[in-house]
């Protein structure tokens, strides 16, 4: 929760368009290694165009079954 809060924080001293921002209810964090950089980076700024073609819901849940993530859908969206 400490992440969410300071990262909000921090978030809405960025713009003055950013001043309402919050967090969902959940969360999830993940970590990347230091050679996969690039390639997140990428992901973010492409993230518009690709999820045209593949909603993040279906993304995220392809996700958590590749690496065997255990997860109930009650819990995963708001």
């Amino acid at each position: 929760m400490e992440t969410k809060r300071s990262s909000s924080k921090w978030l809405k001293t960025q713009s003055v368009h950013l001043k309402q921002f919050h967090w969902q209810a959940g969360f999830g964090a993940f970590s990347i290694g230091q050679c996969a950089i690039e390639e997140v980076q990428r992901y973010i700024q492409d993230q518009e165009i690709h999820h045209r073609t593949i909603s993040f819901q279906d993304e995220l849940r392809e996700f958590l079954q590749r690496y065997q993530i255990e997860y109930d859908e009650r819990y995963v969206w708001d």
